[in-house]
């Protein structure tokens, strides 16, 4: 055998060796595949054809949200002008933000992703962020993602952040670090949904920390699943700002006038 043939066959090896993995892993994939079909995001059958994230036929039932946003707080506007009604009421804490579908549409699908334990949904829904809300995360130049944080009892409780998998979906996509635990939930508020806008903000008084203070970050987005009124996010980021942050922008997954 020559030396060439040697070489040859040594670089064969090699990349055999390489994909060997990648070929157990895609085996594996299929594996879970059966085991544990995904669920689709829209309407939580399983996925039809495989190997996709979101049944074809369902594609479109979760709605995009369209111009013309709000320029505050990125909600559809209902009339003409630059801010919803909401943003006109009220002066914000967070500079900008922008929310990917409408509440209408996706109101369902975000409940089993919250509270049923479709943590699968995520990956669609980082996709998702990433392609239709990527220029605007972008123009934030953000050093970090922060996700809304959980109580450790709620967390305890639901076994993981649905806001955390979001960003970390992000953070996949287009490599802006996810900061899991500078953020921290000290105060286990009560559920928002059935409270008028007031009873909001006094339930999120003093609901955040910093739990790091050994990090200083400039610029960053907020991560979470539902923006409704914004009191949540303008008590997160009174905080950051508090602690040295200068730019708070926010990314959603839903918003809609009627939450």
């Amino acid at each position: 055998m020559t030396r060439r043939t040697e070489k040859a066959t040594e670089l064969q090896k090699r990349a055999i060796a390489r994909m060997r993995p990648r070929a157990a892993a895609k085996a594996w994939e299929g594996v879970l595949q059966l085991l544990y079909p995904l669920r689709c995001p829209a309407c939580d059958g399983i996925v039809t054809p495989a190997g996709e994230k979101i049944c074809l036929e369902c594609l479109g039932r979760l709605r995009l949200l369209t111009p013309p946003w709000c320029m505050k707080c990125g909600k559809k506007l209902a009339e003409e002008g630059e801010f919803c009604a909401d943003c006109r009421r009220k002066s914000h804490v967070f500079d900008r933000g922008r929310a990917l579908y409408s509440y209408e549409s996706a109101a369902a699908s975000v409940y089993r992703f919250k509270y049923g334990g479709r943590r699968e949904y995520s990956d669609f829904y980082g996709e998702q962020l990433t392609e239709y809300l990527g220029d605007f995360i972008r123009s934030v130049r953000p050093d970090a993602l922060i996700p809304i944080p959980l109580h450790r009892k709620r967390m305890a409780a639901r076994g993981y952040n649905q806001a955390q998998l979001l960003a970390e979906a992000v953070e996949k996509r287009m490599g802006i670090p996810v900061y899991r635990d500078f953020l921290l939930r000290v105060k286990n508020t009560a559920p928002l949904k059935y409270e008028n806008p007031k009873e909001r903000q006094n339930n999120l008084k003093r609901a955040f920390n910093i739990a790091r203070n050994d990090v200083k970050l400039k610029r960053v987005v907020v991560v979470d699943d539902i923006y409704t009124t914004g009191s949540t996010m303008d008590e997160a980021a009174g905080v950051l700002k508090a602690s040295g942050v200068e730019v708070v922008c926010f990314i959603a997954l839903a918003s809609g006038a009627g939450i």
